[in-house]
């Protein structure tokens, strides 16, 4: 195969991951979250390579199922999926246009990580964070409990228009 068949094929499987949704947060794909962080094309057969969000994220298995299949819809299988959990999945991975999308379904995304890079999350009292509300952009905030729907997000209530929403936490 030339070098430009394989760049057409790894470029048609990335697009094919645009339209995976992620099975918590259906309005990204799994490209937006950044979790894909390779697509190879070993000739025989694409290579994805993933990075979950966190080593026991329940979601995996079913990522892992749609993306073999999109990539099977899109007629580029044979395929497989490969899990690289290191370096640890960071939300600086996830793409501006995912965290816009994250802000336009309500929920706050996370802002960039510490200085020094990925960090374990760490549950010590209440820490002052600024999350601007995702309907009004209101700054005024406040955290009601540490974990919202999932591990991954905590529950905020703005103080400007009284709506409760969820904040992707930055990890």
């Amino acid at each position: 195969m030339n070098a430009t068949a394989e760049a057409t094929r790894v470029e048609r499987a990335w697009a094919a991951l645009d339209a995976v949704p992620d099975p918590e947060v259906p309005v990204l794909s799994v490209r937006d979250l950044g979790i894909v962080r390779d697509v190879l094309d070993h000739g025989e057969g694409i290579e994805v390579v993933l990075t979950p969000t966190y080593s026991g994220c329940p979601a995996t298995e079913v990522i892992e199922r749609s993306v073999l299949d999109a990539l099977h819809d899109a007629g580029l299988g044979p395929a497989r999926v490969t899990m690289r959990r290191a370096p640890a999945w960071s939300t600086d991975w996830m793409s501006e246009d995912g965290k816009r999308k994250l802000r336009d379904y309500g929920i706050a995304p996370p802002g960039p990580v510490a200085e020094g890079g990925a960090r374990p999350i760490r549950i010590l009292g209440r820490r002052t964070q600024l999350v601007h509300c995702p309907r009004c952009d209101s700054p005024h905030t406040e955290r009601l409990s540490a974990f919202g729907s999932t591990a991954c997000k905590a529950l905020y209530r703005c103080i400007a228009c009284r709506e409760p929403f969820e904040h992707f936490k930055p990890i």
